[in-house]
């Protein structure tokens, strides 16, 4: 498959002459670490559902890596076609991926949440020959599902499970084979060029269909050594991650950057807030990151005061602004330094606050721009507003990503190489930014982003619903729950029950589901007739005060 990258020349050539862009393979931050710190800890994971801890060395890391890609070499991979990766916060997602780029295939990373309805989807889109999974996650069985999915998915050759037994073994498939050893010349014959894809991560949009979103190494590396630097981490930090590798934050700030850092990974499969403090204190973490729910309940475990140490400093919180009361609590309770920032999987972290940054930054905003980048609020004529005035928020920087897959036209990036990112924010005389609402119509829960349309669209086929809306609804913990407002038939009974069976028979991913339903008789609408969701916030605004 052709991914068709957007690379123009002349923004290929500012990057590198401003000397943001250095051209650096990936694997060779891999194989620095693997050179200097051969025998030291790469990657610790922790299974919750089996109590399972361990620990994987950067040689035997690497030694899983070479037999995994001699062993999709085997099974057809080519250089850029693409390999879809289902799985937690595994040591072999960390083995997968550094397989993919050996053999220079494109590591698509997959929700372990995502069910039939976004695989079908997914999967299919990308055109992937292979997709590994987990025999068995949280009592669900994703060997069977893809099973029942094969024929909605013609380029799909292969599927392996981590646990499955036979010819699905991922185990006995692609670890303990016996092909011969040709890793030497594949692996000089298949490397990557840095302006290579070498990622491609599904984003939610507005429009029902999910974005591929493209990245290659120097947008990655530029991106991660920015951050490293601005939140003083080194080889001697070990860096704690709950969110899933699947996720941008997962994957680029859990993963590859303790490896660029040669530091060590803590990975948790499943959040629990008292295995995540165990881990913490065992492992020695000095980092952490995630969004807001992660940092409410570590802040408010009783195992904090049991487990919390003088090496635990540094938590970066993003994916919705961090509640003022909460940033306060944690500081105090924790004693850590608390990092607000903002970011998107197609530009990674483009803003943050730094380590001495007054309080009323670090709680009142969600940062300023890294070095390299720039972002700038303007009104819907494109001009810059005022400071303190709303508007859309515009970023700029070597970060950003080289394409959606497919869909060269959705690529809203202007000549002056200005991303519209659909966020709506305010920045103040200093150039921190606070995030105000979003133009696109999503949801943000927990940090993910909830694609209202796609679940709109699905309850429009419920037989006694004539329109529905989905909206955001406030919630203290993970910012925002989804609230259903529904019409349905005369004389009919349309319950929350029957709005979550409904979701659940069409395969659509639990944390899609609405947290509430409210049955109306009728929508708001505008003059043309169009659902005002604007007021139905207003309502959900309400209904979320009496809830909680």
């Amino acid at each position: 498959m052709n991914l068709d990258p957007i690379l123009p020349q002349e923004r290929t050539d500012a990057m590198r002459s401003a000397g943001w862009w250095q051209d650096e393979n990936l694997l060779a931050l891999f194989d620095a670490a693997l050179t200097e710190k051969p025998d030291e800890v790469a990657v610790v994971d922790f299974r919750v559902e089996t109590g399972e801890k361990t620990s994987v060395t950067y040689r035997q890391l690497n030694d899983k890596a070479t037999r995994i890609a001699l062993a999709l070499a085997h099974y057809g991979i080519e250089k850029q076609d693409v390999v879809s990766v289902q799985l937690p916060n595994w040591w072999e997602f960390v083995a997968t991926n550094l397989a993919c780029l050996r053999i220079g295939a494109v590591c698509n990373p997959l929700m372990p949440i995502f069910r039939q309805r976004e695989l079908a989807f997914m999967v299919d889109y990308a055109e992937s020959k292979v997709l590994i999974v987990p025999k068995l996650f949280r009592g669900f069985d994703h060997e069977e599902m893809i099973d029942g999915l094969r024929g909605q998915l013609p380029h799909l050759k292969h599927l392996f499970a981590v646990g499955g037994r036979g010819d699905t073994s991922f185990e006995d498939n692609l670890l303990n084979h016996d092909l011969p050893d040709t890793s030497e010349v594949l692996f000089q014959e298949r490397q990557l060029n840095p302006l290579d894809v070498i990622m491609l991560m599904y984003t939610s949009g507005t429009t029902g269909m999910p974005k591929g979103v493209m990245h290659c190494a120097n947008t990655f590396t530029y991106n991660i050594k920015q951050m490293s630097e601005r939140w003083a981490l080194d080889s001697q930090d070990t860096v704690f991650m709950g969110s899933p590798v699947a996720h941008l934050t997962g994957f680029m700030y859990g993963m590859w950057m303790p490896i660029i850092l040669k530091a060590k990974m803590i990975f948790l499969d499943a959040w629990n807030v008292n295995d995540a403090w165990q881990l913490i204190a065992e492992e020695g973490a000095s980092f952490a990151m995630g969004a807001t729910p992660f940092l409410a309940d570590l802040t408010n475990s009783e195992r904090a005061l049991e487990c919390n140490t003088d090496r635990f400093r540094l938590f970066a919180c993003g994916g919705a602004p961090i509640p003022r009361v909460l940033a306060k609590s944690a500081v105090e309770k924790l004693d850590i330094h608390l990092l607000a920032l903002w970011g998107m999987t197609e530009c990674g972290v483009v803003t943050s606050t730094r380590l001495g940054d007054p309080k009323e930054k670090i709680f009142g905003t969600d940062g300023i721009a890294i070095p390299g980048c720039t972002v700038k609020i303007v009104d819907q004529q494109g001009q810059p507003v005022a400071s303190g005035v709303e508007g859309r928020l515009l970023e700029n920087g070597p970060s950003t990503f080289i394409g959606y897959l497919k869909r060269p036209e959705d690529y809203g990036v202007d000549n002056e190489g200005y991303f519209d990112t659909g966020d709506l924010a305010t920045m103040d005389h200093d150039g921190f930014i606070r995030i105000t609402g979003r133009s696109k119509d999503i949801i943000i829960r927990g940090g993910e982003n909830i694609p209202v349309v796609e679940i709109e669209n699905l309850l429009y086929k419920h037989p006694k619903i004539i329109d529905c809306a989905v909206v955001a609804m406030p919630n203290d913990r993970l910012g925002e729950l989804g609230c259903c407002f529904a019409t349905i038939e005369q004389g009919s009974a349309f319950s929350f029950d029957d709005m979550i069976d409904f979701l659940r028979d069409g395969g659509m991913a639990r944390n899609y589901w609405p947290e509430h339903l409210e049955v109306v008789t009728e929508m708001p609408r505008t003059a043309s007739g169009k659902i005002q969701k604007y007021e139905l916030r207003i309502l959900a605004e309400s209904i979320g005060r009496v809830t909680d």
